[in-house]
């Protein structure tokens, strides 16, 4: 399975999103991670379907999957608005889920694919009854909230025992990373099974460009 890199829009620079989404696609990367915050199920308020509209043009274009990451209460409640906006995957929080099975189902209802995922400090045993049902897991290897922050290196065995879990069952779900992740640990992570990297800040921000930060990320992939 080729590795997908997904720059999170989260860092980019807002005044030119749809420039800095382009570059990084145009560079190699796969997906759009979107990052959705409500302000209650995490310290932060970002984004909402308005944005995943704007950007589904551009990954039409350029065959992108716009990855939408839900961090936000009650998610059942926006979980058709954002399908409508054009996302592909919809991910939601094990811990802001009352019903997680009628949560994926409804996703799946609505024609794209459901994830699951969990925060640093929750038991990986909370997803075992709902790990058939998906198609895809995404480790939060920070706590969710704010960008820019260090890789948790507990995160590495939760990554391992996921990649043994969904093998041991069969199961072809991405197993998607997200939270401090740069090209110098980026071997690492991927090493322990991940077949999706989340970046921000080091795709959008720091001195080099855009092609530049995706190019490094490759580089470290391939040990080139």
């Amino acid at each position: 399975m080729t590795i997908k890199l997904a720059p999170s829009i989260l860092a980019a620079d807002f005044g030119r999103l749809e420039q800095q989404a382009r570059e990084a696609l145009d560079a190699g990367a796969n997906w759009l991670h979107i990052d959705v915050m409500d302000g209650h199920f995490v310290p932060n308020i970002s984004m909402g379907p308005v944005v995943v509209e704007g950007l589904r043009p551009l990954a039409a274009e350029k065959g992108a999957i716009l990855d939408v990451h839900l961090m936000i209460e009650e998610p059942d409640r926006y979980i058709a608005a954002f399908a409508k906006a054009g996302a592909d995957r919809l991910t939601v929080h094990v811990e802001a889920t009352a019903h997680l099975h009628q949560t994926v189902q409804a996703i799946k209802e609505l024609g794209i694919k459901a994830g699951v995922t969990l925060n640093p400090a929750t038991p990986i045993g909370s997803l075992e009854e709902i790990l058939s049902e998906v198609d895809l897991i995404l480790v939060m290897s920070v706590n969710p909230g704010y960008g820019g922050q260090k890789y948790i290196p507990a995160s590495t065995g939760r990554i391992r025992l996921l990649r043994r879990t969904l093998d041991a069952i069969g199961s072809e779900a991405w197993l998607e990373v997200d939270g401090g992740i740069t090209p110098a640990n980026a071997a690492e992570i991927v090493g322990a099974g991940a077949d999706v990297l989340v970046a921000g800040s080091a795709i959008f921000r720091g001195q080099r460009t855009i092609a530049e930060n995706v190019a490094a990320f490759r580089s470290a992939l391939t040990g080139q």
